[in-house]
């Protein structure tokens, strides 16, 4: 379970998250922008997202005079295929359950369950799939972290919760925490591709989203077309081409329960920005909520690194036993 198998330390790992966390959560204002110039529904925007984004990193791998770095240990095109499928499905299953969520019980409660069903069952799925222990003071930096997002996202809000959005929503939740368990697992051993696999992943999940896109309608009607375009080429370029290249680079080196509360950054930079540029007001909760989800973070990060540098200074003395 070497976490510099794929070539990259752990406290970069953990910088690599952060930035994505926070890259994902300014889609949310981005899209907020989009529905009021157009008339585009969330599949669509979703799938033009993916889309967009695959047309990005296939222009960044194939320009010319690249240098792909390879992995020391070649990944079998069984496993390679395998891997892709199963990362592209988790994506489509998240992301498009998850509009499925906020349009049956409202963006509270949506993203309430997903994101914070998604920590406990990522730290559940890490358990007893890849031996992986949060201890105490993880175990309190997780329950910190989903009382923040709730505080964040429910606080001062007339949410209505619905059995069947909430259903969609622990699916959604489902997804995204397969997708981060399997990029976790086959990282372990060095044979993972990080830039590969966001590209061939969101090639499956555009196509998976093909269909629901065509029957909600692709080509939006917009009076300022230029607007919406420039606005869909942002969502395209940073969180989703440079945040998900981060997310599969970071959650391949880093433990899975980590990965999932750091990337609840992402209601907290959509807060900010909400707060910042849309207008909304600082109310309490959103200052609460935001502080005890920025502390629980922080105190994950530290553990994280010292849990890495702990492991390296164990390592020789490991290997000088076996000798």
């Amino acid at each position: 379970m070497s976490n510099h198998a794929v070539g990259l330390p752990v406290g970069r790992g953990l910088l690599y998250l952060i930035v994505a966390g926070a890259a994902w959560g300014t889609a949310g204002a981005a899209a907020s922008l989009v529905y009021r110039a157009s008339d585009m529904g969330p599949i669509a925007l979703s799938f033009w997202r993916c889309a967009g984004g695959l047309a990005l990193l296939l222009a960044v791998r194939l320009r010319p005079g690249r240098t792909a770095v390879r992995s020391a240990v070649r990944e079998p095109l069984r496993r390679k295929a395998l891997r892709i499928g199963l990362t592209g499905l988790g994506l489509a299953v998240f992301q498009t359950a998850y509009f499925a969520a906020v349009e049956a019980t409202g963006l509270a409660v949506a993203t309430v369950v997903t994101l914070g069903a998604g920590p406990v069952l990522i730290a559940l799925g890490a358990r007893l799939a890849l031996g992986e222990r949060l201890g105490r003071g993880g175990s309190v930096a997780v329950v910190g972290a989903l009382t923040g997002l709730g505080v964040l996202v429910l606080g001062g809000e007339g949410a209505a919760v619905r059995p069947w959005g909430v259903a969609l929503a622990v699916l959604s939740a489902a997804g995204y925490s397969a997708m981060t368990l399997l990029t976790r697992w086959w990282g372990r051993d060095g044979r993972f591709d990080g830039g590969g696999t966001t590209v061939w992943t969101f090639a499956v999940t555009t196509v998976c989203l093909l269909p629901f896109g065509l029957a909600e309608g692709l080509v939006p009607h917009a009076a300022q077309p230029a607007q919406v375009l420039a606005l869909l080429a942002y969502i395209a370029a940073v969180p989703t081409a440079l945040a998900y290249a981060l997310f599969f680079a970071g959650a391949a080196v880093v433990r899975s329960a980590t990965v999932s509360v750091i990337m609840l950054l992402e209601p907290v930079s959509a807060a900010v920005l909400a707060v910042a540029l849309l207008g909304e007001r600082l109310t309490l909760p959103t200052l609460a909520g935001t502080l005890l989800m920025l502390g629980s973070v922080a105190g994950l990060a530290v553990a994280e690194t010292r849990a890495a540098g702990a492991e390296r200074r164990s390592a020789p003395e490991k290997e000088a036993a076996l000798v």
